[in-house]
């Protein structure tokens, strides 16, 4: 497994360990001109939910990995919240607003993966 693999992995389980909700991975890495290689999207049902998700990923990536992002955006409001790893750009949104600028959509040629919420 590379390097990726295990930050996507790493991020997924940081999600999961605050019961993210509707956890998506999206493989950007053979679309000309993206960002990153990969997106990673996920919400929260309140601010203080998705505050406590990016602390999460913060706190369990640089344990395990010993990385910290290379800037996050958001994390004052919490509804939306951006949290940049180089080749990994991890999203956390409050539903409402995921729904309104709909990241899948506008990357709609991106391969999807779908993480199965724990109950």
């Amino acid at each position: 497994m590379n390097e990726t693999n295990i930050l996507v992995n790493t991020i997924i389980e940081a999600l999961q360990e605050k019961k993210g909700k509707k956890i998506i991975t999206m493989d950007l890495s053979k679309l000309e001109g993206a960002i990153c290689k990969y997106f990673v999207i996920a919400q929260g049902n309140t601010p203080t939910q998705v505050s406590a998700l990016s602390d999460s990923v913060w706190d369990l990536v640089y344990e395990r990995l010993h990385e910290k992002p290379l800037g996050a955006i958001g994390m004052k409001e919490a509804q939306w919240i951006a949290m940049d790893y180089g080749t990994i750009i991890l999203h956390i949104f409050i539903p409402h607003l995921r729904e309104y600028y709909n990241l899948e959509n506008l990357w709609a040629d991106a391969d999807v993966t779908e993480i199965h919420d724990i109950i």
